[in-house]
């Protein structure tokens, strides 16, 4: 493995308190925070016998404006209404605000959300003092495999596991949202790959 860092500025903040690579218990309060995490493609399945936790994930978009994202999100059997702001011109780190919603209400603003709905496994792994969150996507975007690492700071040191491939940080095809407009399927094929 492989020891990174990025030398970027030095903005910090504290870890969302509810989460653990978004897979921890969640208070029922809503929380604010930067969110600051490098994503990566994903280049074979070692990760599935290292995770210690697989969830299913189904999430619908209210809003994706240029910088401006609010989606629900139903994982097993909690739900979330999540509102992001712009990424930063790296693409490293954003501000983000989630609550969570009960499953009626999650089931109800699925059927407002706009068309197009992201489907998805997360995976944890445990790797050094991160956890790696691993998305195995479905429907339309099956064969989409993205790997990302929430970190305290831009420029924190981090494990690169031996099962990333390319850094896709800040590259606007990788974000759920455009995903939702745009499969992976769709944009691969029209690659000829």
């Amino acid at each position: 493995m492989e020891n990174n860092s990025q030398s970027d500025s030095g903005v910090t903040t504290d870890s969302l308190p509810h989460r653990e690579g978004r897979g921890g218990s969640h208070s029922g309060s809503h929380s604010g925070s930067l969110e600051i995490e490098r994503k990566f493609l994903v280049k074979d399945d070692s990760y599935k016998s290292l995770s210690y936790n697989c969830t299913h994930i189904e999430q619908g978009y209210f809003a994706t404006e240029p910088g401006k994202t609010v989606r629900v999100r139903i994982r097993d059997e909690k739900a979330y209404l999540t509102i992001k702001g712009p990424a930063k011109d790296n693409g490293l780190s954003r501000y983000e605000f989630e609550t969570e919603i009960s499953l009626d209400d999650a089931h109800e603003l699925m059927k407002l959300c706009m068309p197009g709905r992201v489907n998805k496994n997360r995976y944890l792994v445990k790797n050094g003092k991160h956890v790696v969150e691993v998305d195995e996507f479905f429907e339309e975007n099956e064969g989409l495999v993205i790997a990302e690492i929430e970190l305290n700071s831009e420029d924190e040191a981090y494990e690169k596991p031996d099962f990333l491939g390319d850094e896709v940080t800040g590259d606007s095809r990788y974000y759920n949202k455009f995903l939702t407009k745009h499969p992976y399927k769709t944009w691969k094929a029209a690659e000829g790959q």
